[in-house]
């Protein structure tokens, strides 16, 4: 079992600095500038204590690389439902299920977040909707989403935009309301729906914050059902009608589907997943380009050539991972890393300190897409819970590179790094806005 790889081995601790022990001591994922800034408090996890009890947030932090991997391919021991589920609202969520059942159409607990082997059945009924081959056939309609978009903000004249409200964002959006078959024209909405859906695993929010972003997700939720039950009486070629009518034969050859309850759920999680954490990644992606010397180049140089480029994405991603941590909960008392945990403890697993584990990656800061092991980074996840959408994630992220380089040049900063803010929340690290300066090519 997994988790008696980590009981057998435990990670060298090393002799912490007055500053970091220091961190290591006063610090916690729920104080917003180190959630802004939090290597150094991974750093000091990971070297001192890196299953390291958070008190504000009452969850055990999982820092190492090898211990994030060891958990998470164990669902049995480290449950993903459980932990998700005491997530979701943190402390509100009676009153957040009773709103959304009363105003929402119904309370539609997150399908693809629970455990073998309801999720093993969820996952195969998905599936089609995410093929390889479906994804690489998308191809030219995404290039051509992400280069008019891209074009239009360039053709305004005026050098600067706000690269994550002006195209990271909406970049996302059209593509994912192309893929699932929605109305076009609702990027405000969309944006406001995932902000108020991504807060509901944040444990960030007041009560006032919560029955706000419950109402949100409420018109969600209002609006998907009826779009669905469109699909269901006249599917079309998107997302949603895979979603609606997906069919998996058991090896007794009879058919199964998705209940329309758990479609509510896949869709709404589709939508949500895919734009949110993708908007993430290329707004990081504008970021590095005006912060790090020489990333630019380099993004000039690998643009035609199709393997660096796939690799320079794959780096991106270690870099500047977009989910920050996604939550488990133990099923009964168990020893991680020398370190024991109890029954129905909550945890994150924090990939944003798993793809900084120089044991891991050597020189973790430098941007080397020469990096042998450069597959090994988690910011999809792993194990049973492996990003099911990471093919077009990933395609977005690499179609939106190659448009950038084609159509701009000379990006920059058009405020102090030091005024970049990010939004809230221990799920995802996230630049609420930045300003950038740029010529046309």
């Amino acid at each position: 079992m997994a988790t008696q790889t980590t009981e057998e081995r435990i990670s060298e601790r090393l002799e912490l600095s007055p500053e970091e022990a220091k961190l290591l001591k006063e610090g916690t994922l729920a104080d917003t500038e180190i959630q802004a800034h939090p290597r150094d408090f991974y750093r000091a996890m990971r070297h001192g204590d890196p299953i390291h009890f958070d008190e504000k947030l009452g969850s055990w932090l999982v820092t190492r690389h090898e211990d994030i991997s060891a958990v998470q391919s164990d669902p049995v021991t480290f449950s993903v439902k459980h932990g998700y589920s005491e997530q979701q609202a943190r402390g509100m969520r009676e009153e957040f299920e009773g709103y959304l059942r009363e105003h929402g159409g119904g309370y539609f607990p997150d399908a693809i977040m629970s455990d073998p082997p309801y999720h093993t059945r969820i996952r195969k009924l998905m599936e089609n909707a995410f093929t390889a081959h479906r994804v690489k056939e998308l191809e030219p309609r995404i290039t051509a989403v992400v280069h008019d978009l891209i074009e239009e903000v360039v053709a305004k004249g005026e050098g600067k935009c706000d690269a994550v409200k002006d195209i990271a964002i909406p970049l996302t959006i059209r593509v994912i309301v192309e893929q699932l078959g929605l109305d076009q024209g609702m990027e405000e909405k969309i944006s406001r729906w995932s902000v108020a859906v991504t807060a509901q695993i944040g444990a960030m929010q007041t009560r006032e914050t919560m029955l706000e972003n419950a109402q949100q997700i409420a018109d969600l939720q209002n609006y998907l059902i009826a779009k669905m039950k469109e699909k269901e009486a006249n599917p079309t070629e998107d997302m949603i009608s895979d979603l609606v009518h997906a069919e998996v034969t058991n090896e007794d050859g009879s058919k199964e589907k998705l209940t329309f309850e758990e479609a509510v759920s896949l869709v709404r999680a589709t939508l949500i997943a895919g734009n949110d954490t993708t908007a993430t990644a290329i707004g990081n992606l504008f970021y590095v380009l005006t912060t790090r010397p020489g990333i630019a180049e380099l993004l000039e140089s690998v643009i035609d050539d199709d393997r660096q480029l796939n690799r320079f994405i794959e780096e991106h991603l270690r870099n500047e991972p977009p989910v920050r941590a996604l939550s488990r909960m133990t099923t009964r008392e168990v020893t991680v890393n020398g370190t024991t945990i109890p029954a129905h403890a909550h945890m994150l697993l924090v990939y944003g300190s798993g793809n900084d584990d120089e044991t891991v990656f050597p020189e973790p800061r430098k941007f080397d897409i020469e990096r042998k092991n450069i597959g090994r980074h988690v910011a999809f996840g792993g194990g049973p819970h492996r990003c099911i959408g990471l093919a077009l994630a990933r395609m977005e992220v690499k179609v939106a590179a190659r448009e950038i380089v084609k159509q701009m040049k000379n990006l920059k900063l058009a405020i102090p790094e030091s005024e970049i803010t990010y939004t809230p929340t221990v799920a995802t690290h996230t630049i609420e806005s930045l300003p950038i300066t740029f010529e046309a090519r």
